[in-house]
């Protein structure tokens, strides 16, 4: 058995970890060249490695610890829409025909940003299934007014948080890659990591490129303009300090304000960054976490819930979201308590909190 590389849970006592997470943490360290596995403190079990965690290995990649939807990440655009009257019913009223394909000509939109097409057009501009979304937010409270000013944010202003990744372009470089080389990593030097590597940063650019056009999809939906604050990637390896760091729903500390949403009926937190550090291998908790699984939080909530009752949140929020069984399984329920997640990462100086916001409206999928 391959020696264990060392593993640090960064969580509190107040933050529910699941024991299964840990298991595959440290399963996970085991594997050859592993020098470090971090679990941040929204670590929940996923297939085979854990998410909410970051990977540093040396000489070796591994596609599956990025997993199949590289470049998967959350953007935040400040519209210029009124947050002190916000209209939720008439805004979620507008919000139609998202879930096509863009009408647009896609290979002209990727070539302005310098991305090559990938063969999943089809896809771009969409937002997908599982727990993506895209959700219009206020401001709630303001933590550091002067920081807010410095990056754009206004507190009556109206916020569109996106969160999607490369669809199924990810999907498809890493099946490729298992059909080749099973589920094991890649040696750093070898021809198959370099073309991976190549392949995953086009997945990353194309990804990018999606989530800036699922905004402007909804932003001529409610006839506003936006501007982009943020857009940051949280699956995905880079190179750092001689090794290979993979994150696997971990946002890097490393690339200016990060958006940490919370559950569709919970605050999502807008944090900058402390001084990056190794103890966290330079990554940030990416979400609240799931508290249960999908089949799980069915099984738990079909009973005691309607459809629409889980279409308006303790908050006040509308949820969009037209397939049944995805409403129940991206409950609020079934994730763990973002302030808790949040506090974490305070304790730890590992983040400032710029803002916090308020859903509005979350669009998930409307048939």
């Amino acid at each position: 058995m391959s020696e264990q590389a060392e593993v640090r849970i960064l969580a509190s006592q107040n933050t529910w970890i699941e024991g299964m997470s840990v298991d595959q943490l440290k399963k996970t360290a085991e594997l050859p060249g592993m020098k470090l596995a971090v679990g941040l403190p929204d670590l929940h079990p996923g297939k085979g490695s854990p998410i909410g965690a970051a990977f540093v290995a040396e000489d070796w990649i591994y596609p599956t610890l990025v997993g199949n939807d590289i470049g998967c990440g959350i953007g935040l655009w400040r519209t210029d829409l009124n947050g002190r009257k916000p209209k939720r019913e008439a805004w979620a009223n507008r919000l139609k025909g998202l879930d096509d394909a863009w009408e647009g000509l896609a290979s002209t939109w990727l070539a302005d940003r310098g991305v090559s097409c990938s063969g999943y057009e089809a896809s771009l501009g969409t937002i997908g299934s599982g727990n993506h979304f895209a959700e219009l937010q206020t401001i709630e409270n303001i933590g550091d007014a002067e920081r807010c000013r410095a990056i754009g944010v206004d507190a009556d202003a109206v916020y569109l948080c996106v969160h999607s990744g490369s669809r199924g372009l990810g999907e498809a470089i890493l099946r490729e890659h298992v059909e080749s080389n099973g589920t094991g990593g890649l040696r750093a030097e070898s021809a198959e990591a370099k073309a991976y590597l190549g392949r995953h940063d086009h997945a990353m650019a194309w990804a990018s490129a999606n989530r800036e056009l699922i905004a402007a999809r909804l932003s001529a939906r409610l006839k506003c303009e936006g501007s982009r604050l943020s857009d940051v990637c949280h699956n995905w390896v880079e190179y750092r300090d001689s090794s290979w760091l993979h994150r696997k729903g971990a946002a890097p500390s490393t690339s200016g304000p990060v958006v940490i949403p919370g559950s569709r009926g919970a605050f999502s937190y807008l944090v900058m960054p402390r001084d990056p550090r190794e103890l966290s291998a330079y990554s940030l908790a990416h979400g609240a976490g799931r508290k249960w699984s999908r089949s799980d939080s069915r099984a738990r909530l079909e009973n005691r819930y309607t459809a629409r009752q889980l279409e308006r949140t303790e908050l006040g929020s509308h949820v969009i979201c037209e397939d049944k069984a995805l409403l129940y399984e991206e409950a609020p329920q079934a994730y763990k308590n973002i302030t808790t997640v949040i506090d974490d990462l305070v304790r730890l100086e590992l983040v400032d909190v710029l803002a916090v916001l308020r859903p509005l409206v979350t669009y998930k999928v409307r048939r």
